[in-house]
């Protein structure tokens, strides 16, 4: 219990000496707040964009990298388990995440006046599921390639192409036909569709049952796919 604890506070110092994390998770989704005035219909696909940077952005170079300098094999020989830093990674990359967003749903409303989300509870469910299901999409990524710079680089260019095609960086309804069909069959879709509909004030349950089965599938393939060295 005390390794679980002191692990994900460990991976969240790392990230935070990381200047592209800082800059992607917290400067990044507040200057396009203010390219927006403030605009809070942009705010919940923004937060999909924060948990889809570290998850697909980051977490697979980490972990690739964790795996390159044998240190997962080194942990296999000691009472903490492999399992349990990639855990670790897992609840640092959601905090990370969860701290960015709170920060942009704070300057929006303090600063531009946007309207606070209407159901709280249903936005909290819809970014913890879209928060590890990107975590999960990053592990696949992580457990197919086999070197550090591989994934770090599959990951960012899986993931810029999908926060625009999915409509968090950008409304889908100004993407023409063709990208939005595409849009339609992305993962990360139906999170900024929880987030956008939780934020409006209603659960999206369908939206939020694809992330989970997501989550499920991805962890699955990952579990499968993964090599420790």
């Amino acid at each position: 219990m005390k390794a679980f604890t002191a692990l994900p506070v460990t991976e969240l110092r790392l990230l935070s000496r990381d200047p592209a994390s800082l800059f992607f998770t917290m400067a990044f989704p507040l200057m396009l707040l203010v390219l927006k005035r403030g605009e809070s219909a942009s705010v919940p696909g923004y937060l999909a964009m924060i948990a889809a940077i570290g998850g697909m952005g980051a977490l697979p170079g980490i972990v690739a990298a964790y795996r390159e300098r044998k240190v997962l094999k080194r942990l296999a020989t000691t009472p903490v388990s492999p399992l349990l830093l990639l855990g670790a990674q897992l609840v640092a990359q959601v905090t990370a995440a969860l701290a960015g967003s709170t920060l942009l749903v704070a300057a929006a409303i303090v600063f531009f006046g946007a309207k606070a989300p209407a159901n709280v509870p249903a936005l909290a469910v819809a970014f913890v599921l879209c928060s590890v299901m990107v975590c999960a999409l990053g592990f696949v990524i992580a457990a197919i390639m086999r070197n550090t710079r591989g994934a770090g680089l599959i990951g960012m260019l899986v993931m810029f192409p999908m926060i625009f095609l999915a409509g968090a960086a950008v409304p889908r309804k100004a993407l023409p036909d063709s990208l939005r069909q595409i849009g339609d069959f992305l993962p990360l879709t139906p999170g900024v569709d929880a987030l956008t509909s939780a934020w409006a004030g209603t659960a999206a349950i369908f939206p939020m049952l694809i992330l989970s089965g997501i989550i499920v599938a991805g962890t699955a393939l990952a579990a499968t796919l993964f090599r420790w060295e």
